[in-house]
């Protein structure tokens, strides 16, 4: 299996490097050269099949050319030992991605991430200090995916005031492998000191890599929950959609790998005032302008990275874009409204992102399709932001204490590369 970068098709590699880099040389994202396929009988097969297997079936297709047979049982094991049940409410499919030890849907890919390193790593026998950018979710879930793993430091960008008080607890109260640092600025400006660094030929000596969606090492095991969902419904649904909340895109990405795979399923993409994609979908024009901060907080972004490689996907071709997703746009008072509503109607509370899908998903219902709404957290992450937009009072002082018996440990620093730059040259 071979991957090239989004910004030049003649620069290529195979997964190990693709995984270990992150990023290609020239900036670029890596895009397999061929997406794998499943068979007729294996799509027929799939029904009521076990999430262990589907997982094993979906990353064979991917990696198994280079780990071994029992290499990935095992990363599979151990990566997916949580539930990722299927909810229905008001006739509503919700993939449950909250089950995970940071409650979030993030945590599916960071697990395997993180064993897909310390595989390629040890075999290597070496060391690798790995960057993230995180506008919330992301931060946590890699902090505990990579704690006390051996050979690899991972340093976490979050920005300043823009993430609630349990993500910062998950990013801040981490094990001595983990350094947080908060930046004065915006999660695309943490992602632009994270590119910017992979880039710099000066830091080669570091060794390093990335954890973000723009590695496709934590892209790939994210295919894994959209075939599992449509294993487990698939007997007495057709028209297949899913409703994606969608920030930097990796959660998308990720279904239209799995539709370019061969499952007959089709999307929605959910996004909060952050309105990038729709105008590139209105215009087919790419305009990313200023972020603007939403209660959805964790979709806060304005230049999605995976953007390239949904660019990628349909060929650069805004027509083959709208064939393949629609794109709606939910703003703050909406999300707010539509967490109340669901919760005094049915009993169930949604967290501020997957309130978005779930109002993009009515606002757009139709006869045509049977819609999946992706669920990206648990409410509890955002407990204090909830009570304070919505009146809804949900604790989450257990988490906050079980966190507070770890030291809290973060630095400070501006927008500013060279003083980044100085940072990790002093501490890798």
């Amino acid at each position: 299996m071979k991957f090239y970068s989004t910004r030049n098709h003649d620069n290529s590699v195979n997964f190990e490097e693709a995984l270990l880099k992150g990023l290609a040389s020239d900036g670029g994202l890596y895009f397999p050269e061929i997406i794998p396929k499943f068979t007729d009988d294996e799509i027929k097969g799939l029904e009521n099949m076990n999430l262990l297997h589907v997982a094993y079936l979906v990353l064979e297709k991917w990696f198994g050319d280079e780990i071994s047979s029992d290499g990935l049982r095992e990363i599979v094991s151990e990566a997916s030992n949580f539930e990722i049940p299927i909810v229905n409410i008001a006739g509503i499919n919700i993939v449950d991605l909250t089950h995970g030890p940071t409650m979030a849907f993030k945590d599916v890919a960071a697990r395997y991430l993180s064993l897909l390193m310390r595989y390629l790593l040890k075999k290597r026998n070496e060391e690798k200090v790995i960057l993230v950018a995180t506008s919330g979710d992301t931060g946590g879930a890699i902090a505990h995916g990579f704690s006390e793993v051996e050979n690899i430091k991972v340093v976490i960008l979050y920005p300043k005031n823009r993430v609630s008080k349990l993500q910062e607890e998950q990013l801040t109260r981490v094990a001595s492998n983990i350094y947080p640092i908060e930046i004065e600025g915006s999660f695309d400006d943490c992602q632009a000191l994270v590119k910017e660094a992979l880039v710099d030929s000066s830091l080669n000596k570091i060794n390093l890599g990335s954890a973000n969606s723009i590695n496709i090492g934590r892209l790939l095991p994210q295919i894994i929950y959209y075939v599992y969902a449509y294993s487990q419904i698939k007997k007495n649904e057709k028209n297949i959609r899913f409703v994606v909340p969608s920030g930097n895109l990796g959660n998308l990405t990720a279904g239209l790998f799995a539709s370019k795979m061969g499952l007959p399923i089709n999307f929605l993409a959910a996004i909060n005032a952050n309105e990038t994609l729709l105008r590139y979908s209105d215009s087919g024009k790419y305009e990313p302008l200023e972020t603007k901060i939403t209660f959805s907080n964790a979709m806060d972004v304005s230049n999605p990275s995976n953007f390239e490689r949904i660019m990628d996907l349909v060929k650069n071709d805004v027509s083959e874009f709208r064939k393949k997703l629609n794109v709606y746009s939910v703003d703050d008072i909406m999300t707010v409204e539509t967490i109340k509503s669901v919760y005094e109607e049915y009993d169930y509370l949604l967290d501020p992102h997957t309130a978005v899908g779930y109002k993009a998903l009515v606002e757009n219902d139709s006869e045509k399709f049977n819609n999946i709404l992706i669920s990206t957290a648990s409410p509890v992450k955002f407990a204090r932001e909830i009570e304070d937009k919505t009146g809804i009072i949900i604790s989450d002082k257990d988490q906050i204490k079980k966190l507070s018996k770890l030291v809290k440990r973060k630095t400070k620093m501006q927008n500013d590369y060279m003083s980044f730059k100085q940072y990790l040259v002093t501490n890798s």
